[in-house]
């Protein structure tokens, strides 16, 4: 009866009790402390990248994964590491874990540029279309794409490409891209096409450019007269509270005083 009842103890803390503990050490390794200890390994990790100190950012990010496994954003940051130091096996590692644990357009095309440093371009082709599916609307990756397509002899897929980025965000640079593929092709009708678009989209940024130039010494001015108006209006209120504290400190007659005679 007894071996009865401890098992029937043992069964009930197995389903209630035993899935708590895990959740209560995950609570407490999360808890403020744990927070800041993350919060400046990442500083030490941006800020060792920034002064370009691999090593010292290798060890706050790795130390990250060590106490956060599962941490995509920092075996992201840990591949572009790898990759500025040209550990490409390493990167490339690091931005598929990353991709595994959070389906990441950035981490895709990281991937794909690491295949296009490497020459393994069909590769960084699909990386780079995959990463258009999941965002869209990132000039960079049509960019990417094109390079390569035009690498893989695509020149239809590579200008099809860098117009999509052009009509994101139209830039002189991804016409002169263009032109250079078109130039590359013997195609001259289409590079003179070209040619005309890049004159008449500088034209466009040289009227932009005066436009905002203008908006900006136009606003600047009305903020100048605006500090004078409020400069102004204080002046104007220390007036008023002198004077009132002038009126406040000199003494009024009374009506005893007003009704008083003198002998």
């Amino acid at each position: 009866m007894i071996a009865v009842f401890v098992i029937l103890v043992f069964v009930i803390y197995l389903i209630f009790l035993f899935p708590v503990e895990p959740k209560k050490k995950i609570e407490e390794e999360k808890s403020p402390k744990y927070t800041a200890q993350m919060k400046k390994l990442w500083q030490i990790a941006q800020t060792s990248m920034k002064e370009r100190k691999p090593f010292r950012a290798e060890k706050a990010l790795l130390t990250i994964l060590k106490f956060d496994e599962k941490n995509a954003a920092a075996y992201n940051r840990l591949g572009i590491l790898y990759a500025k130091g040209k550990k490409y096996n390493e990167a490339v590692e690091c931005f598929e874990i990353a991709q595994s644990l959070d389906n990441n357009p950035a981490s895709i095309h990281n991937v794909g540029l690491i295949y296009l440093e490497t020459g393994a371009y069909e590769k960084a082709a699909m990386a780079f279309s995959q990463a258009i599916e999941l965002e869209g609307d990132v000039p960079s990756r049509y960019i990417a794409l094109a390079k390569a397509e035009e690498e893989l002899g695509n020149t239809k897929k590579a200008i099809e490409a860098l117009e999509n980025a052009f009509e994101l965000d139209p830039k002189v640079a991804t016409l002169r891209q263009i032109l250079a593929i078109y130039e590359a092709a013997g195609d001259t009708e289409s590079a003179t096409v070209t040619a005309a678009r890049i004159e008449e989209q500088i034209t466009k940024d040289n009227l932009a450019k005066k436009r905002k130039n203008l908006a900006e010494k136009r606003q600047a001015l009305i903020n100048k007269k605006a500090k004078m108006l409020n400069g102004a209006t204080e002046v104007r209120k220390q007036r008023v509270v002198s004077r009132g504290a002038m009126h406040a400190k000199t003494p009024r007659a009374t009506k005893a005083h007003v009704g008083r005679k003198r002998i």
